[in-house]
C-alpha cells in the first residue's frame, strides 16, 4: 500500500471506457486521503496490465470493456493477482450480467448511479474479505426468484440439508470455523458440505456462492 499522510493508502485501479466518470471516481477516491488511485485504464486489457504492474488492494471495474469483456478480465486477475478485490461497478442492471461477473469471481456489483457513500460502503466490504451486491440489485435477483423467473432454485433440491444450511451460512459471511462451532461438526466436515456443495450447484468460489444464495432465495440481499 502508498503512504499517505502517515498512514497506508488503498491501492486502486480504475477501469472504465469513460474518461469523465473515471476522472470523477479518482478525484472522489483521492479526496478522501484512504485510497490511492495508482492507474486509470479504459479497456480491458489495460486492466489486467496494470493489475499485473501494480498488484492493487482494488480493481473498479466496468463489465462492458472494449477490447475483453468484464467477465474474463475478472478471471484473469483472479488468477494472476489472487490478493486483489474486484469490485463491478456498471450500469447494467440485469440478472444475467450479476451472476456472469459473481461466477467469474467478483467480489462485489455495484451500479453507476449508486450513491458514493454506497460505493465506500462497497469498497470497505469487499476489502474485508466479504460480498457484496448493490441493494437494488439484490433485490431486484431475489424478487425474480420469487416471481419464478429465475431457473437456479430447482437445484436446490440437490442438497442435503446440512449442505443447505452450510450455503446459507456462507453466504452471510461465516468462515469454516465458524459455521463448524454453529452446526456443532467438525471444520472438516464442514469443508466437505463445502465441496459437495460447489461441486453439485458449479460454483467456483465464495462470491459465487453468496450470489447464488441470494438468487434462489436461501438468503436475502
Amino acid at each position: 500500500m502508498i503512504r499517505q499522510s502517515g498512514k497506508e493508502a488503498i491501492r486502486v485501479v480504475l477501469a472504465d471506457d469513460h474518461s469523465i466518470l473515471r476522472a470523477g471516481m479518482n478525484s472522489m477516491l483521492s479526496n478522501t486521503g484512504e485510497f490511492a488511485v495508482v492507474a486509470e485504464v479504459s479497456n480491458g486489457k489495460e486492466a489486467i496490465a496494470a493489475v499485473i504492474e501494480f498488484k492493487p488492494d482494488l480493481l473498479i471495474l466496468d463489465i462492458s470493456m472494449p477490447l475483453m469483456n468484464g467477465t474474463e478480465a475478472i478471471q484473469q486477475v483472479k488468477r494472476r493477482c489472487r490478493n486483489t478485490k474486484v469490485l463491478i461497478m456498471t450500469m447494467h442492471r440485469g440478472e444475467e450480467y450479476v451472476r456472469m461477473a459473481m461466477q467469474g469471481g467478483a467480489d462485489g456489483y455495484i451500479l453507476k448511479d449508486d450513491a458514493w457513500e454506497e460505493l465506500a460502503f462497497a469498497i470497505r466490504h469487499v476489502l474485508k474479505g466479504n460480498t457484496y451486491l448493490s441493494p437494488s440489485i439484490s433485490n431486484k435477483v431475489v424478487s425474480g426468484f420469487l416471481d419464478g423467473s429465475t431457473s437456479e432454485s430447482g437445484v436446490l433440491g440437490k442438497l442435503t440439508p446440512r449442505e443447505r444450511q452450510t450455503l446459507k451460512l456462507i453466504a452471510e459471511g461465516m468462515k469454516n470455523r465458524e459455521i463448524a462451532e454453529f452446526m456443532s461438526v467438525s471444520v472438516k466436515t464442514v469443508e466437505k458440505h463445502r465441496s459437495n456443495l460447489m461441486r453439485k450447484l458449479d460454483l467456483h468460489n465464495s462470491a459465487a456462492i453468496t450470489a447464488f444464495a441470494i438468487e434462489s432465495g436461501v438468503v436475502g440481499g
